[in-house]
């Protein structure tokens, strides 16, 4: 990997008329050469009945499950997304789950997304996965993008939500649907029923374009046993992260801390050469070089097999890495993990269990859809990987969504501070994971946003 990823050139490669997007408008690469894992011939129009051929061919040619997958008629599909539901890879073999990642986003969702570091919607993002369909308990807010409009309009993680769009919060977490929070189209609005410290209050939203903050949080604080302890949260691993995670770990340094936090509990992964950054700041200069990850294709793709290494960035050399975790941590964040522990790192992971999704892909453009369908598996420089179930908790914490997040009332920070320490992992309580965001529907469902991607992207 070049040591210093940004700097490639930016461009969008066309392989027989299909577009890769490796990315337009990205300037953040890794791997070193260009991915052609898409030699597929382009649909000849956008037709059900083209799309439908084209998708068949993409499948027999860069699917990682090609030979397990099923191979229904097209012509019993009269439409193009129950077809391709039809044609993933169904869980047949006992060595893999089914195929609940593959899926496609709007070409223009995904590019501005990965292209601009930004998203259209709301901006606000609630616990109710985690009350896995108990409406009796409270439905809080749990997250809120700080340019969005939710976060302009003092949406604050720990709102109480008692209605969506008129819609008790009971009834939601009963249906599991959330879908009113993604938004279709700038301009729609979202109506939420909120209560904080007692008093209600209504907020009306207006879908819109905002730039995301992928990193948040950073500080350098005291333990109560006296150690210097760096935190920062990654929530995106997209490349406008990297000025954010390099000054972050410049500080660090300068202010010499002895234990470092990486926040990666709603962090559902993105661009392997942003997590191999990232991951290598918390390595350490002697790992340079040293595998970080190893994408395997299928038989069919092989020859697109790569190897990202760790980078010589200026990192740190600490005994441990303190991760926050949880049911959505995903993808390429579990990959960092799995990377530093396939070179010796300790990585202690403190919260609940990963979401389980050691698979990527090379997403593929056609008639204004980004496919984004299973092309690798993951593994370290051990050969580890097919972490299914996610990875388990070194330290079983449940999140306290009322408290902000590193706050001396975080359980998950308070546990953090704890085992910088030295001290034993608090005694767990009820409510941990039934249930990671990867088992949810697809992006294109509706109930995963666009800014809650389960991504693993080389480039």
């Amino acid at each position: 990997m070049p040591s210093n990823p940004r700097h490639l050139p930016r461009r969008t490669l066309r392989r027989a008329g299909t577009t890769v997007l490796l990315l337009a408008l990205l300037s953040a690469c890794g791997g070193g050469r260009d991915i052609d894992a898409v030699a597929t011939p382009p649909a000849a129009s956008c037709s059900v009945d083209d799309q439908k051929a084209w998708l068949v061919r993409y499948l027999d040619q860069s699917y990682f499950w090609y030979a397990l997958a099923p191979r229904p008629d097209p012509a019993g599909f009269g439409n193009l997304d129950d077809f391709f539901e039809a044609r993933l890879y169904d869980g047949s073999n006992p060595a893999f789950p089914r195929d609940r990642w593959s899926g496609w986003s709007s070409t223009e969702s995904f590019q501005r997304f990965y292209g601009e570091g930004a998203s259209m919607g709301y901006g606000v993002s609630v616990a109710g996965l985690e009350l896995d369909r108990d409406g009796s308990r409270p439905l809080w807010v749990r997250y809120v993008e700080p340019a969005s409009p939710a976060g302009l309009a003092g949406v604050v993680r720990g709102d109480e939500v008692l209605a969506i769009n008129g819609r008790a919060a009971g009834e939601l977490v009963a249906a599991d649907d959330f879908a009113a929070l993604t938004a279709e189209n700038e301009g729609d609005t979202l109506t939420l029923r909120l209560r904080r410290a007692g008093a209600e209050r209504t907020v009306v939203l207006r879908a819109a374009v905002f730039s995301l903050t992928p990193v948040q949080g950073v500080q350098v604080s005291t333990t109560p046993g006296g150690r210097k302890l760096g935190y920062l949260m990654v929530k995106d691993m997209v490349s406008q992260s990297l000025p954010a995670v390099d000054s972050a770990f410049a500080r660090f340094r300068a202010e010499g801390v002895q234990d470092i936090v990486l926040d990666l509990r709603y962090n559902g992964g993105g661009l392997v050469s942003t997590s191999a950054r990232i991951a290598s700041y918390l390595a350490g200069p002697a790992n340079a070089g040293r595998t970080y990850a190893q994408l395997r294709y299928s038989d069919r793709a092989s020859a697109n097999n790569q190897r990202f290494a760790f980078d010589s960035v200026a990192g740190t050399s600490l005994p441990r890495v303190l991760v926050l975790a949880g049911r959505r941590t995903c993808s390429a964040s579990e990959q960092l993990v799995n990377g530093l522990r396939g070179v010796g790192v300790q990585v202690e992971l403190i919260g609940e269990a990963s979401c389980g999704k050691p698979v990527g892909f090379v997403p593929v453009q056609s008639c204004s859809r980004s496919w984004s369908i299973v092309n690798f598996e993951s593994v370290n420089e051990r050969g580890e990987g097919r972490y299914w179930d996610g990875f388990a908790p070194t330290c079983a914490v449940v999140e306290d969504f009322q408290a902000p997040a590193n706050s001396a009332a975080d359980p998950l920070f308070a546990a953090a501070q704890a085992r910088a320490d030295g001290a034993a992992c608090p005694v767990a309580t009820a409510g941990g994971r039934a249930r990671p965001l990867s088992a949810t529907e697809r992006w294109q469902r509706g109930s995963a946003r666009p800014d809650e991607r389960q991504d693993m992207i080389p480039q």
